[in-house]
């Protein structure tokens, strides 16, 4: 499940972002790829732990957690903290998926990793390339969203970015351990909380389609969700 995000940040958020990342001092992100991703990871990100990244990564998650949808998607039981990252002259990351567990940064925990998520903070104007490309059960879909827009897909997901030829590809990108491990049963409860959220302003709160239709998704997540 491919899930598109709008308006995580406003339009003017974005610029505020840009401006601070724009003048920030990027490091080549090589440095902290796996063994085998190193190979084929070619762009620039900000230092782990840096105040920058620590102060926007919190920012996005503030907002995060005032937007139903991405709630309603992850069900997050823990956000690795945002990171960032930028692609020019030619910079891409080849076809790689993302590793399952990792440690939380300056900390023994470690979390699984259900969900990855892309957060764009360039106009797709601003660059030529750099399209995500996630491949799937129905084949390959490419992702070029709005700065401020956020796509969700399964860390499972062969995916990569293709070279920027032109311009900056500036986004903040992080992983999700959801509270329901099993894709499938994730994407059965998605839909069906959608579904509640739709029919719930045409009916009355005491009306019984939607008392039991509420009864049985909270069933079912009290049956998926992982100790």
């Amino acid at each position: 499940m491919l899930i598109s995000i709008d308006q995580v940040l406003t339009k003017e958020e974005v610029r505020s972002f840009r401006a601070e990342l724009d003048a920030a001092d990027w490091q080549d992100g090589a440095a902290t790829a796996g063994t085998l991703a190193k190979g084929v990871k070619r762009n620039q990100q900000l230092a782990d732990g840096s105040e920058l990244a620590t102060r926007l990564g919190q920012h996005i998650l503030r907002r995060l957690s005032n937007t139903p949808l991405f709630i309603s998607a992850a069900l997050p039981r823990t956000i690795y903290p945002p990171k960032f990252n930028r692609y020019a002259g030619g910079g891409n990351y080849g076809a790689h998926v993302d590793s399952a567990l990792m440690f939380l940064p300056g900390s023994s925990q470690q979390m699984r990793t259900d969900l990855s998520a892309t957060l764009f903070l360039a106009e797709p104007e601003e660059y030529d390339g750099g399209e995500l490309e996630v491949e799937g059960p129905f084949g390959v879909q490419s992702v070029k969203l709005a700065a401020g827009d956020m796509v969700l897909y399964p860390s499972t997901s062969l995916h990569r970015v293709t070279p920027v030829s032109r311009g900056a590809r500036v986004a903040s990108f992080f992983w999700i351990e959801s509270l329901v491990a099993d894709e499938g049963e994730r994407t059965l409860l998605f839909d069906l909380d959608q579904s509640v959220q739709q029919i719930t302003p045409l009916l009355a709160a005491d009306d019984m389609r939607l008392v039991q239709l509420t009864g049985v998704y909270h069933n079912l997540l009290r049956r998926w969700v992982r100790a």
